[in-house]
């Protein structure tokens, strides 16, 4: 018994170490803090999104259009008289000004990421840096001088693409320059400080103010790093026939895409999701970075209506539950079949809390984190939602997931929004009662190997309720 708790004790140690110091890594971080950053913007984007496609859509929306409520039908009397009426056309107009906010965050996704990752990049690497700002205006001006400054484009009505020179394809300021907006502007920050920490600038007398003499300091500094961009971006056309942005994507992102998109990347993902959640290690320390440039992508894609992607963020959030491993399934269970006077208090007061998708009251409060009882249905839980929500797509039940939803939202509400229709609820509902069925027994388990604890609380119970008599019969 002993070397069996030695054993235990060692993988608990070990394995903790291994991902404290993986979710400690210095650049890690810089990812995962620059992807949250500029996913406020995407938020935004995705509720705005979800707002015009739910709500105001005429056409295929929840409320006015033919998959909810229908209430252009009911207005109208038929779906061309509404077609053809003011508020049809209304609300049209509503719904393509709405969509204007992507062009403020989802369009411009990359060039968001280099703002904040040069100047986060910036912060961390080079702590001692007066001026991380000046970091960013060079991070920028790379990224542009390895835009491709040309694009095919397609007049109506012909066959043949024509190629345009002199105009910025602005495709790589989406999804597709994601990976080239983090090497350019990381690789162009650490050109810049580094020449800067060899002090090769131009020393200005005391008597300019200190403004304008850090802007005279940069620019050595930032001329060759942008001469340095110059000279890659020349020798990528020059052997490749592409500039760096294409050339990244092409190398590095389509294949990260694709490894992404594999049944393997979701499996392994939704795992070690729950396990490190197990060990009371936040998971979006690891899989934040990794999925920032994969997952996160496929969102943009979805929302923006470029793709239709079926592993993505949105939909781990829509069938796990805004990836909290569906929580509010064992409070569930401890409601309905937990004897412990201690687990049912622990369950009420988690209740409302897991209703809003937050855990942390029964995780903490049962616990669930490090208990060995509740090892296995926690680590089932996830990856088991997962793939109902999984199997319900695959037979056409529900599509991809479109619209972003708050993570605040309740539990089947969210569904509906997720989805724009009565489907996504119900496959929440089947995935609530799936994973609550796991539960089951193991909190039957709790019940048996704690059976004097339940019984202390029966017996403080029965003894309240006749002291409680007693007083009664004495007045």
């Amino acid at each position: 018994m002993g070397k069996k708790g030695s054993w235990k004790e060692n993988f608990q140690t070990n394995f903790t170490r291994i991902a404290g110091k993986i979710a400690a890594n210095k650049l890690l971080l810089t990812l995962r803090d620059s992807f949250i950053i500029v996913a406020a913007t995407s938020m935004i984007a995705g509720f705005a999104i979800m707002i015009q496609n739910v709500f105001v859509d005429p056409t295929n929306g929840l409320v006015f259009g033919k998959q909810g409520l229908r209430l252009g039908l009911l207005i109208s009397g038929s779906w061309s008289a509404w077609s053809a009426s003011g508020l049809f056309n209304g609300l049209t107009t509503v719904g393509n000004l709405i969509g204007l906010i992507s062009n403020g965050s989802l369009n411009t996704f990359a060039v968001l990421l280099v703002v904040i990752f040069s100047n986060t990049f910036s912060r961390k690497y080079f702590p001692k840096s007066k001026e991380h700002m000046t970091s960013v205006l060079y991070a920028l001006g790379a990224f542009f001088i390895c835009m491709p400054w040309k694009f095919q484009y397609t007049p109506t009505g012909s066959k043949k693409a024509i190629n345009v020179l002199n105009y910025m394809d602005t495709t790589f300021f989406g999804t597709k320059g994601v990976f080239a907006a983090l090497l350019i502007s990381g690789f162009a920050v650490w050109i810049y400080n580094k020449i800067l920490e060899k002090h090769i600038t131009i020393k200005m007398p005391d008597s300019v103010p200190p403004a304008v003499g850090r802007s005279f300091e940069s620019l050595i500094p930032g001329v060759i790093t942008m001469a340095v961009f110059i000279i890659l971006t020349g020798l990528s056309t020059s052997f490749t026939g592409e500039t760096m942005p294409e050339l990244l994507l092409t190398a590095l992102q389509k294949p990260a895409m694709a490894i992404s998109g594999t049944g393997l990347f979701a499996f392994v993902s939704q795992t070690t999701w729950s396990l490190l959640q197990w060990f009371g290690i936040h998971p979006t320390s690891i899989w934040g970075p990794i999925f920032g440039l994969t997952w996160n992508i496929n969102d943009t894609q979805n929302m923006l209506g470029q793709a239709h992607h079926i592993y993505s963020t949105l939909f781990m959030n829509f069938s796990t539950v805004a990836a909290g491993s569906c929580s509010v399934s064992p409070v569930l269970a401890l409601i309905l079949f937990s004897k412990r006077a201690a687990a049912k208090k622990v369950s009420k007061i988690s209740l409302m809390p897991a209703i809003f998708n937050i855990s942390e009251p029964v995780t903490f409060g049962l616990p669930i984190i490090l208990n060995p009882l509740y090892f296995i249905p926690w680590l089932v839980a996830q990856p088991l939602a997962f793939y109902i929500g999984l199997f319900f797509n695959k037979i056409g039940f529900i599509g991809p997931i479109v619209n972003n939803v708050p993570w605040t939202v309740p539990t089947l509400l969210s569904g509906m929004l997720y989805t724009g229709s009565i489907a996504g609820l119900i496959v929440q509902a089947v995935i609530v009662v799936a994973t609550t069925a796991i539960y089951y027994p193991f909190v039957k388990m709790d019940n048996k190997l704690n059976p004097d604890v339940a019984k202390d609380a029966a017996l403080d119970e029965a003894h309240k309720e006749s002291e409680k008599e007693l007083k009664t019969s004495q007045a």
